[in-house]
Parts: C-alpha cells; structure tokens; sequence
C-alpha cells in the first residue's frame, strides 16, 4: 500500500513538472493600426437645394463623392475630397464639382471640421464682353441682354473657408452649428457669409428591433448674407453693381437609414422674394410677373427660392467598414 501511495505521490509530482513545462497558449497580437481610409458615396434626389435655393431647377439631380482619409489618431483626422452634382445653372455649366479638405478634431462629445471648399461650374457659355460687363450669350440662349435683365458670367466658382462644430449629447439628440465665408461667392464680386444650426434626434434603436433599420428628425435654420456686386450684374438704379439680398431658411425632415443606405424626406424654404430670387440666381425661366424690386427693375421672378419638398436616397461607405 505505502509502494502504491509513492508511486501516485511521484506521478502527480511528475505531471506537475510537465504542466509547467508546457508552453502557455500564444495571445494574438493586436492589429496594427491603419490610418487610411476612404469615404465614398453616391445619391439620387428629386430636387438639388442648396441653402434654400434650387440648382437644378426643381428638377431630379445626381451626386456622387470621394474622400480619402488619414487618422492621425483616434480624435484627429485629415482629409481631402470631391464630389459632383448635376445643375441646371442660366450659364449653361456641365455640372457642380466640388474640391475640398481640412481637419477634424474630435474632444469627447464634440468633433469640429475646418477647411476649405472650392465649388467649380465648368462648361458655362455666357462670358463678359461689351463694356459694362454686359453678357455675351450664344444665339438662342434664353438670357435677355441689357443691365436690367437676367445675365449670368461665363465662370461662376468660387470657394469658402467653413468651420462647423459638434455636439453629441447621447445616443438620441445632437446640435450642431456651421460657418462659411466666400470672399466672392459665385464668382459674383459680392462677400458671402453663411451660419446655420441643427439639430438632430436619433430614435432609439429598441423601437426597430433587429431589423437594423434606423431614423431620425432634423431641422436646419440659417442665414445667408450677401455683399454688392460688381458691374456685371448691375440695373439703372445701381449702375456699379447690386446690392445681393440676404435672406433666411430652412429645412425640416426625417429620415431612415438601413446599413449604407438612408432615404431623407425634407421641406425646404426661404424668405426671399421672389423678384430678388430671380435677380439672385439669374433664373433663365424667371416669368412670375408684378415682382419688381430695387434690383429686379423687369418684375420678373422667379420660385427657384420658394418652398419645395425633398426626396433623397443615399449611400455612404468607408473602406475600414464596409470593404473588409
């Protein structure tokens, strides 16, 4: 018996020794981490508005971006973008290409972006040319000649220095507030600011279950000011330019979104009348008549600024999410 209890004694001693020998189960290392990414996307919308006022004459548009990006860490990122978007501008241009990049910092519950946005409008076909700055259009170009017509130059980019900021407060609501100056928006001669707030609630994701569908209610307030031109755009009265309208919109919608993709349904509207909406935009289609104003002598104006409903289908992807 005591031979029988020595050798248990010198198997079990024997077993712990190997234990200890064996070498313990390798931990994987962590993925090394990949500052790049790309953020790519593509949208279809019955109507482009832009600040309140139509770009595609109350027509359906398309759009399309690309955006590389370089995270610096986890609260810093880089980035450098275009996109483009469909038009139907008086001038005739292909299309609206944009070029932008700056930088987004992130501090807990607010993430800011700074940078610069360059909006390009290739393809335009009236252009400066008989003293005065009056348009030169091609034969059957529906824009009427003279200083208190509609007219619109040949080149009408411009670009904007932005800020935006912010604030997530939970899961379900965040406030955000934006900022854009253009020393000579569209091209035009006249300064533009604008500043806007949103605000945005998330509904909870219990309310959908597992169906991965989401939604949301946002609502955008903002105002555009504007400076004088130069003696392009001029009328009898303001022989050396005019002075822009500044006016106020906004927007209000709800949307839905399911993996990439998020359907928004908005109304959009300012306050701008609608003879200086004519004057503002050089509607080619201005034909609203009895709307005279200070810088709209022909009383032609125009719903290019009025109120309208939205539909827009989107997809938004990054490569570090939905290409791996």
């Amino acid at each position: 018996m005591k031979r029988m209890v020595l050798v248990a004694a010198v198997l079990a001693m024997t077993g712990a020794a190997f234990a200890a020998d064996m070498p313990l189960k390798a931990v994987k290392a962590p993925a090394p981490f990949d500052p790049w990414d790309i953020a790519f996307g593509s949208a279809a919308m019955s109507d482009y508005v832009f600040r309140g006022v139509t770009q595609s004459n109350h027509q359906p548009s398309v759009a399309a971006y690309f955006e590389p990006r370089y995270n610096v860490s986890k609260d810093l990122q880089l980035y450098i973008g275009t996109s483009g978007e469909s038009i139907s501008f008086a001038n005739r241009a292909a299309a609206e290409v944009d070029v932008y990049g700056g930088i987004r910092p992130t501090f807990g519950a607010f993430a800011f972006d700074f940078g610069v946005w360059g909006y390009l409008y290739p393809g335009g076909q009236c252009q400066e040319g008989l003293p005065g700055g009056v348009a030169v259009c091609p034969a059957g170009s529906p824009l009427a000649l003279g200083p208190d017509f509609t007219q619109m130059k040949k080149d009408v980019s411009f670009f904007e220095v932005f800020g935006k900021g912010t604030w997530t407060i939970n899961d379900s609501f965040a406030l955000a507030a934006n900022e854009y100056y253009s020393p000579n928006y569209l091209n035009s001669g006249a300064w533009g600011d604008y500043a806007s707030v949103i605000a945005r609630a998330t509904a909870p994701a219990a309310w959908f279950g597992t169906s991965g569908v989401g939604a949301y209610l946002s609502a955008e307030v903002g105002r555009q000011w504007l400076g004088t031109t130069d003696s392009f755009y001029r009328v009898t009265a303001a022989p050396v330019g005019i002075p822009y309208p500044s006016y106020d919109t906004w927007n209000i919608g709800i949307g839905f979104t399911y993996k990439v993709f998020t359907l928004d349904l908005r109304y959009s509207d300012t306050d701008l009348h609608k003879g200086d909406c004519a004057a503002l935009t050089s509607a080619y289609n201005a034909n609203i008549p009895g709307n005279v104003t200070a810088i709209n002598p022909n009383g032609f104006g125009s719903n290019w600024c009025g109120p309208v409903g939205i539909v827009k289908l989107s997809a938004d992807l990054t490569a570090m999410a939905n290409l791996k």
